[in-house]
């Protein structure tokens, strides 16, 4: 045994990977001797993430190892080059055998090594299918054991199932330092990258990438360009503003409310659909809207993902609004979680979420009672969802005109 205090930390400079948004998601960058899982769907871009940072390394003078169990040296090669590859300090080797895959981690001077996929890597000595957990866990954890050993960063691309959670065994997620996932629609060129786990670092921090001919590039300031993409005021958008990691975000909620023809329908997208369903069913118990008549379809639009309560202000807005048919003016921002009760309740990390709609020239917020903070933007109190869809409706002109 040794004192804690005693112990001398070990100081490596974290290793770039010459994509600034995923350096930032990773505390500055990948740290020697770590292991990352990079996982998503099949062609969301994690392959080509990695390969990037390869490349980006060994366009700096250094070395980089890939290990493609997946595909061949000439499909990997064709990439590389679509990537702008000019280097020549990348190694290859083409194998799913998890003892070359081990014998060339031990030989390697690389700083770096990618390792696509491991779920198809796979020992011959032990039992069981590839891909299966025996297999998936066991190649984890001789290469794991090798790159900590020798100081080398190790990339394991992994794979996630249709619902969400990562291919293999739950397992595998503890076995390594930092778990990157890399998500979004593959019809749109927009990926979000984050850290559900994260060793040297806090988690949850959110980066938002674009995948063009290029490969993927980081977009400086989000904010704005989703804010730019809403385009004029129309019924069912609002926006509102995430505070998942250090950096706010502020995006748009849209909602389309449409008369139910048999059992009405919850539809969500990028938001929660327990949330929504829960939201919807606050509304009919709160306010006589007559909701639960209706279909509800809501979205974060642009590709992203709102999955914290504090959307709930502005999903429960965009309902609403689109329910009368009129639109809210478009620097209305609003943000707040609701409760089963519809009391309307304070979120964390309101002076950031404030602070980013103001600089996006966004005037005025609707928020929770007792959420006072300094800003220049004129704040609109809220402690119930009755009073929420009165302000709504006010706001949007609808009184005006009556219920439809």
């Amino acid at each position: 045994m040794v004192e804690l205090a005693g112990i001398v930390l070990e100081s490596g400079q974290p290793l770039t990977t010459g994509i600034a948004e995923v350096d930032r998601v990773l505390g500055g960058g990948l740290t020697p001797g770590s292991v990352t899982l990079v996982a998503g769907d099949p062609g969301i871009g994690k392959s080509t993430l990695c390969l990037q940072a390869a490349i980006y390394i060994a366009s700096r003078g250094g070395t980089a190892l890939v290990i493609a169990a997946e595909e061949a040296a000439s499909q990997v090669a064709a990439r590389a080059r679509r990537l702008g590859d000019t280097s020549h300090g990348i190694e290859l080797l083409a194998t799913a055998d998890l003892t070359k895959a081990v014998a060339a981690l031990e030989k390697t001077d690389a700083t770096l090594c990618v390792v696509d996929s491991v779920s198809t890597i796979s020992d011959a000595s032990v039992r069981g299918p590839g891909g299966g957990v025996t297999q998936v866990r066991n190649a984890a954890e001789q290469l794991s054991a090798v790159a900590r050993r020798r100081g080398i960063v190790l990339l394991l691309v992994g794979h996630v199932t249709k619902d969400g959670d990562l291919a293999g065994p739950r397992a595998l997620e503890h076995l390594v330092d930092t778990v990157m996932m890399v998500e979004g629609d593959r019809h749109h060129p927009r990926r979000i990258a984050t850290t559900v786990k994260h060793r040297f670092g806090p988690s949850g921090e959110v980066g938002v990438l674009e995948l063009d001919g290029t490969g993927l590039n980081s977009v400086a300031d989000p904010s704005a360009m989703l804010l730019a993409e809403r385009g004029p005021s129309l019924p069912g958008s609002v926006a509102s503003v995430l505070a998942e990691g250090n950096r706010p975000l502020v995006v748009d909620i849209q909602a389309l409310v449409t008369p139910a023809m048999a059992a009405p329908a919850r539809v969500a997208q990028g938001v929660s659909p327990t949330r929504l369903r829960q939201l919807a069913a606050v509304i009919d118990a709160h306010c006589d809207l007559g909701i639960g008549r209706m279909d509800l379809f809501v979205a974060c639009a642009g590709a992203m993902k709102a999955l914290e309560p504090a959307i709930d202000l502005a999903v429960v807005s965009a309902i609403v609004s689109a329910y009368f048919g009129s639109p809210l003016p478009g620097d209305v921002v609003a943000f707040g979680e609701i409760g089963l009760t519809g009391a309307v309740r304070p979120v964390l990390a309101t002076p950031r979420r404030l602070a980013e709609a103001e600089r996006l020239g966004l005037r005025r917020v609707i928020i929770p009672q007792s959420s006072a903070s300094t800003t220049s933007l004129e704040t609109i109190e809220v402690a119930t969802v009755a009073e929420l869809v009165a302000v709504v409706s006010k706001l949007s002109g609808a009184s005006n005109r009556g219920d439809r």
